[in-house]
């Protein structure tokens, strides 16, 4: 078994689309659009194959608070610890918020995390 994907409610789907296109190298699917319920959806998918659902439609709005349960972050292996501070780096110079600067973490990870367009929790990792 494995998981297939993990879908995000968005508030601008093409700003999120763009956003993992352009500093996580994925691919877009065809914009899926359901007129009658005012929905719309892309796929898109990592090199490594993995995948997520970004989907949005009328009325979302942000309601994530810190220190709630669910899902907290996306982890993304980009390889090497060079390559985690280029990233973090050029998204930083981009206008990205850094919530936590490259480091080893105690679990052995060398990361950063950025906060993506909407505020997602973006850890970007090597091992």
């Amino acid at each position: 078994m494995n998981i297939d994907h993990i879908a995000i409610w968005t508030i601008d789907l093409e700003k999120e689309k763009e956003f993992f296109i352009k500093y996580f190298g994925c691919k877009a699917g065809e914009k899926y659009l359901n007129s009658e319920k005012q929905f719309a959806s892309y796929f898109i998918t990592f090199p490594g194959g993995a995948r997520i659902e970004l989907m949005h439609r009328p009325g979302i709005h942000d309601g994530r608070y810190e220190g709630t349960a669910g899902l907290t972050h996306i982890a993304v292996n980009v390889g090497r610890r060079e390559i985690v501070d280029q990233l973090t780096g050029k998204l930083e110079n981009d206008g990205y918020i850094v919530a936590g600067r490259p480091r080893i973490t105690g679990d052995g990870y060398y990361e950063s995390v950025i906060l993506d367009p909407e505020g997602n929790r973006i850890e970007i990792l090597s091992l």
